[in-house]
């Protein structure tokens, strides 16, 4: 019987994250591209754009996506540390911080959003 163990280990979650991250991501940029294709449109699609932004699910969303850039971003410089670094034993550690990091980020997003 296979073991797994290994799956429950933080850097497999913190792995888990990353790539979820990427794609979730890569997902939101046509929607990016699209809503900087409104500003080429016209001034008034761009306003009607900007004033949809206002309500509070795009103010989730955008929070959502600041935790997704710095949840792939922490979870990025957290293997080009295992790359260059090797293993260490604190591997937990390094992924409690780069959690923490990527909340962080998100909250203080939101407190100066709101």
């Amino acid at each position: 019987m296979m073991d797994l163990r290994p799956r429950s280990h933080p850097t497999y979650l913190a792995f888990i994250v990353h790539r979820v991250s990427g794609l979730l991501l890569a997902l939101f940029l046509p929607l990016h591209f699209w809503a900087l294709g409104s500003a080429i449109s016209g001034e008034a699609r761009l306003d009607g754009f900007l004033r949809w932004t206002e309500n509070p699910l795009a103010k989730a969303a955008e929070t959502a996506l600041v935790v997704l850039l710095a949840a792939h971003l922490a979870g990025g410089v957290r293997v080009l540390a295992l790359e260059f670094l090797g293993w260490r034993r604190r591997q937990k550690d390094v992924v409690a911080v780069s959690a923490g990091f990527a909340l962080l980020a998100g909250l203080l997003f939101l407190l100066n959003v709101v």
